[in-house]
């Protein structure tokens, strides 16, 4: 079992999927799964819960290419330069590198995020817990709470409220296709548009 939640680190971990603000608080969190889980098994799994994940009506949350291309999450292209310290000097060549640098560069508030709770609570750092697992797993989510208090100390309007939480209706596998074809679609009409205000505003 301790196996499992090793994934690609030496000793044992949990895979944490986090939704986070542009003002870097926690707007979602789902703790407990193995380290080894794959992220599409962990958002399958925030997805299916009674009160799981939600994508508020017209909008989309921005995703690593591990999560892949589905109603309400927007990947980057794959195969395409993607991280910030890729480009240097380098300007972008096509409507592809663009959109992946304009997502790269929004979705570094994921990573600002987890680096400013990281620093707050150095226990969620410790890579030898002493805690049991079920502990472990509250740790996370309390301090992920917290932080979002440190930031504001007021309501926190970009949490829903919680009488407007549904359950999440199940999809078939026809329907999830078609989520992914129009959300494959729709990114490259995106990076289509970006690229032509681009080339409109610089001439080249």
């Amino acid at each position: 079992m301790e196996d499992a939640f090793r994934g690609r680190k030496t000793y044992a971990t949990q895979n944490v999927m986090a939704a986070v603000d542009f003002d870097l608080r926690f707007t979602y969190v789902l703790a407990g799964w193995e380290g080894s889980a794959h992220d599409a098994c962990v958002l399958a799994d925030a997805l299916a819960r009674e009160r799981g994940l939600q994508v508020p009506q017209g909008k989309y949350y921005l995703v690593d290419a591990g999560y892949g291309a589905k109603r309400g999450f927007l990947p980057p292209f794959r195969n395409v330069r993607y991280h910030l310290n890729e480009w240097g000097s380098n300007p972008v060549q096509n409507a592809d590198e663009l959109f992946n640098l304009r997502h790269s560069s929004l979705r570094v508030t994921v990573e600002r995020a987890f680096g400013s709770l990281k620093r707050r609570f150095k226990i969620l750092d410790d890579a030898t817990p002493f805690f049991t697992f079920l502990v472990q797993v509250d740790i996370v989510v309390a301090c992920c709470v917290l932080h979002n208090y440190a930031l504001s100390q007021g309501i926190d309007e970009f949490i829903i409220p919680e009488v407007t939480w549904t359950t999440q209706p199940i999809r078939t596998q026809s329907q999830q296709a078609r989520d992914h074809r129009d959300m494959v679609n729709g990114r490259q009409q995106m990076a289509n548009q970006m690229w032509a205000d681009r080339q409109a505003l610089y001439g080249h």
